[in-house]
């Protein structure tokens, strides 16, 4: 194949802009916020499964609370008619009385009992409470830090994508201006070779694969035409010669 060597030495252009692609792409993907979003979105589920374990628990407390103090009332509903009933006199059998007596003295045992349960659960539900409110602002802070770091991340993006989008014009505007085989070539050996299809041969080493030419790799480049498409024998890439390539 031949190409003028202008064209040939304008390949490196698109393979400079090809790398930067590469560059911009890598750099999207390994933006700091990424592992700093996941890791904040971790601590968050945590968070959030604590916070509803501590809200059910607050919750359970508020119903066993509830059915402790209707548990106190009914007891004490029950010794106060007891009351009524002894304070009215109308019970004259000593044994009657005697009983009556005795399950008010066991009802206020009963209240107490049942008041102590009351206590413990207020206590429990207001350690709960406390939970939730702690968790509740955790869950916050974090909320806020993943927000940030998304913000910095979208906006990170943004200027990444641009500077692309940027690249990828001037890449279009310098390979409509290339000969189609010779970007055809270029393309197909990119593809086989990492994303870098064209090297420039710079004191006689191959920039693509690093490598310098031997003696007879050299007088093969030498002697070839200067609008030939002349390929690396070692990693097959397209060879773009310029005055400093040692020849």
């Amino acid at each position: 194949m031949n190409a003028a060597p202008a064209d040939q030495i304008r390949l490196l252009d698109v393979q400079a802009l090809d790398v930067r692609l590469s560059q911009l792409a890598h750099k999207r993907r390994s933006l700091p916020e990424h592992a700093e979003i996941e890791s904040l979105n971790k601590d968050l589920t945590q968070l959030r499964d604590l916070l509803v374990a501590a809200q059910t628990e607050e919750s359970d407390c508020a119903r066993e609370q509830t059915k402790a103090e209707q548990d106190v009332d009914q007891v004490r509903q029950r010794a106060a008619r007891n009351q009524q009933r002894l304070d009215s006199g109308a019970i004259s059998s000593p044994k009657d009385l005697e009983n009556l007596q005795k399950e008010i003295v066991s009802l206020a045992r009963r209240q107490g009992d049942l008041e102590d349960v009351v206590l413990e659960v207020m206590e429990r539900r207001e350690s709960a409470q406390e939970r939730v409110a702690e968790l509740t602002e955790r869950v916050g802070s974090v909320q806020g830090k993943v927000e940030d770091a998304t913000a910095r991340r979208d906006a990170a993006q943004q200027q990444l994508d641009g500077e692309a989008a940027t690249a990828v014009k001037e890449r279009e505007l310098v390979s409509a201006s290339l000969p189609a085989d010779l970007m055809k070539l270029y393309e197909k050996i990119r593809e086989q070779q990492g994303g870098v299809g064209a090297a420039l041969l710079y004191q006689r080493r191959c920039e693509g694969c690093r490598l310098e030419l031997n003696i007879t790799e050299v007088n093969d480049v030498r002697a070839a035409a200067a609008d030939a498409v002349v390929r690396c024998e070692n990693c097959r890439r397209i060879l773009v010669r310029t005055a400093e390539s040692g020849l």
